[in-house]
């Protein structure tokens, strides 16, 4: 059987706290009005790092739970949609961090479905023996990307990274992955360029109407009712096709789901029958931190000693794109 082992797990989390409180400071809002509707109390700004330095620091520390060297991972699996740096990939400016020299290295986007689609990449490389130990790393920071005068979205996202060290095991491993990019406005953050082409026309002409305002061509844009929608479906769609011929639903013993909004997480499980004591969340101290959600959250987990040997595991989420997946595999 081609399955995967998680061998450690590792995360970082920025210093500097940005509670319900701090936002009453800068917008017309309360800790009364998003608490309840996002189930977010506090999230992490990293005011003073980049994103690769957050990540880099993840995959240390999941290196270091493993007990195992960096030179001995040769694929480094980056999942981000914040970058520092159109290139190189991040991937890269964190092996020279952590020192991974023999490993290969690239990204993936697919938002916040991030962290699944590299487990399931991984997944397909460790099966065909093209590697033997990958470095998954999630890293986001999302404040670069969040318009702080916008209440219906500033208040959603923080930063973190999370990483995890996966080789090749004869445990089971079950994923599946969606799309709809037809939706991709419910959801998206518009690339910007300073281009200085001599033969350029009024390229702002191919956006007109569609990404005509400021807000729209700088910052993360989000529908939330369309977003809501979404999600609620397309991760109960995720989890079905993912079991499906392998296990009942009622078999699984934890299911981590991407922590967009607390009422998305309620309203998926519930559709798919899974009690609340089987789902865990930590939106209520981290708030959306896009890919990071999970493997942060399976890092906490791991320390607190509540993933014991047998267990079945359901990582599932949605994002941007709009992408979704789910992976379900036993530890």
């Amino acid at each position: 059987m081609n399955g995967i082992e998680i061998l450690g797990t590792g995360s970082y989390v920025p210093e500097f706290v940005a509670d319900n409180d701090k936002f009453s400071e800068i917008l017309d809002t309360s800790d009364e009005w998003i608490f309840p509707r996002t189930g977010i109390k506090q999230r992490h700004i990293a005011t003073d790092i980049p994103n690769y330095y957050m990540g880099a620091q993840a995959a240390k520390n999941a290196l270091e739970n493993a007990r195992f060297s960096a030179e001995d991972v040769d694929l480094i699996i980056v999942s981000t949609c914040t970058p520092d740096f159109f290139y190189p990939a991040m991937s890269c400016l964190i092996q020279k961090l952590i020192g991974a020299k023999n490993a290969a290295c690239f990204d993936v986007n697919s938002a916040c479905t991030g962290f699944i689609t590299s487990l399931d990449i991984a997944h397909s490389s460790l099966a065909a023996g093209k590697h033997k130990n990958v470095l998954i790393v999630s890293s986001e920071k999302l404040s670069q990307q969040v318009d702080y005068t916008d209440r219906a979205s500033s208040i959603l996202f923080g930063d973190a990274a999370g990483a995890v060290l996966v080789t090749k095991s004869d445990k089971p491993f079950y994923s599946y992955m969606g799309a709809e990019g037809d939706e991709f406005e419910a959801l998206y953050c518009k690339a910007n360029y300073n281009a200085n082409c001599p033969w350029y026309g009024n390229i702002n002409e191919f956006y007109k109407n569609r990404f005509d305002t400021p807000q729209k061509q700088n910052y993360l844009v989000q529908d939330g009712k369309a977003v809501y929608k979404f999600a609620v479906n397309a991760m109960a769609n995720a989890v079905k096709n993912a079991v499906k011929g392998h296990y009942d639903i009622s078999e699984l013993d934890l299911v981590i789901p991407h922590q967009a909004n607390l009422r998305i997480i309620e309203k998926a499980t519930e559709l798919l029958g899974i009690p609340s004591e089987k789902v865990y969340t930590n939106i209520e101290h981290m708030g959306n931190v896009s890919s990071a959600c999970i493997p942060i959250a399976l890092d906490e987990l791991k320390k607190a000693g509540r993933i014991v040997p047998g267990m079945k595991l359901c990582f599932v989420g949605f994002g941007a794109g709009l992408t979704y997946g789910a992976a379900v595999m036993e530890v």
